[in-house]
């Protein structure tokens, strides 16, 4: 089963063809970071914008590159939730027109369950690299969602939130706190960078929750300390001095979110962790979390970096799925700002 993805929830337009299997044979993805860069964050509106003018380019070139044409796939899935709505409705109206001008089925695909499937994809020569095998833990870190979940099956009835943050996520936290340090946008791989040369040792920062036995996390907390840090004083901090706060910053994220995910690993009672969204790809926290899975016994997968960012090809490939069990959308198929896993971890302070 051959099938296109499209994914245009947030500042990639992408599009990918993905067998059943989890074979990639094409991954395009168009990048909206210059559009967004000046303002240090996504702008809604512009991203719409540019998703509309590239949908059609993007959805051509990935079918140029796998060599096939419309006629050649069997379904067609696309992200329709969660997400800006405004992005989301591009991608959702284009996956429809195809449906319908090619009677091929269409399904929509929750972008969540997308990056924990992602770990079954295969690009180039990967195709020896173990599987996980279910059920796992997941640990979903990117710039807009922040959990621990236990996935049993690649439908949503099959995953279960284990803990969330209550507030940041860990991608919006590294975007912001590079914003305070004038590192610009994306920040997490401007903070992996300079923390490769700093000592967290140097600056004193209080782990997020890293206490107790909660799965919960919080992220606000830490971006609040590294501004107060850089407020004192008032002088402008040294090169060293920014590189100390990035290292000591990702140290204490990345050490918060493997606690996290082997504590839910142990308690759970599985023995396969999966790594997954945009902060997957910070090499730091694939080690962290590979240093304390080895220690107890418990295997982790991590995605290349390219499977971790938003893509199309994870689309696919849980469209696949959904195809394969008989799921089909219709023409009113809605695009959603919201889930659909259900949470369990309230929002804001406060003792739980």
């Amino acid at each position: 089963m051959l099938v296109l993805g499209i994914e245009s929830s947030c500042d990639e337009t992408a599009a990918a063809i993905v067998d059943d299997t989890g074979r990639v044979r094409s991954d395009i993805v168009h990048s909206q970071v210059q559009v967004h860069a000046p303002y240090g964050g996504v702008v809604p509106e512009l991203a719409s914008r540019d998703h509309m003018r590239n949908v059609g380019p993007v959805v051509l070139a990935s079918l140029r590159s796998a060599g096939i044409s419309l006629a050649d796939i069997d379904g067609i899935a696309v992200t329709q939730r969660p997400g800006l709505v405004g992005a989301l409705l591009v991608g959702v109206q284009a996956a429809k027109g195809l449906a319908w001008a090619t009677g091929k089925p269409l399904v929509g695909v929750d972008h969540l369950i997308g990056h924990m499937l992602a770990v079954f994809l295969r690009r180039g020569d990967g195709g020896d690299v173990p599987r996980p095998r279910f059920p796992f833990i997941c640990l979903l870190a990117s710039g807009g969602h922040t959990a621990v979940y236990r996935v049993t099956g690649p439908f949503a009835e099959g995953i279960v939130e284990l803990g969330a943050t209550r507030d940041d996520a860990a991608g919006e936290a590294f975007d912001k706190v590079a914003k305070l340090l004038g590192l610009g946008y994306p920040g997490g791989p401007a903070i992996e960078r300079l923390a490769k040369t700093g000592d967290p040792s140097k600056v004193r920062l209080k782990a997020p929750m890293a206490s107790g036995e909660s799965l919960e996390m919080s992220f606000s907390g830490i971006k609040t300390q590294v501004a107060q840090l850089f407020a004192q004083g008032g002088e402008k901090k040294s090169e060293a001095d920014v590189c100390n706060a990035c290292a000591a910053f990702q140290a204490a994220v990345t050490t918060t979110l493997a606690q996290k995910a082997t504590r839910a690993a142990f308690r759970e009672g599985v023995e396969d962790i999966v790594l997954s969204g945009g902060v997957a790809a910070n090499g730091e926290l694939r080690r962290r979390v590979s240093e304390l899975g080895a220690a107890r016994g418990v295997r982790v997968h991590a995605p290349p970096s390219v499977s971790c960012t938003d893509n199309a090809a994870m689309i696919a490939y849980a469209g696949a799925q959904l195809l394969k069990r008989g799921d089909r959308d219709g023409w009113d198929m809605a695009a959603h700002g919201d889930t659909l896993l259900q949470g369990r971890t309230r929002k804001g302070r406060g003792r739980r």
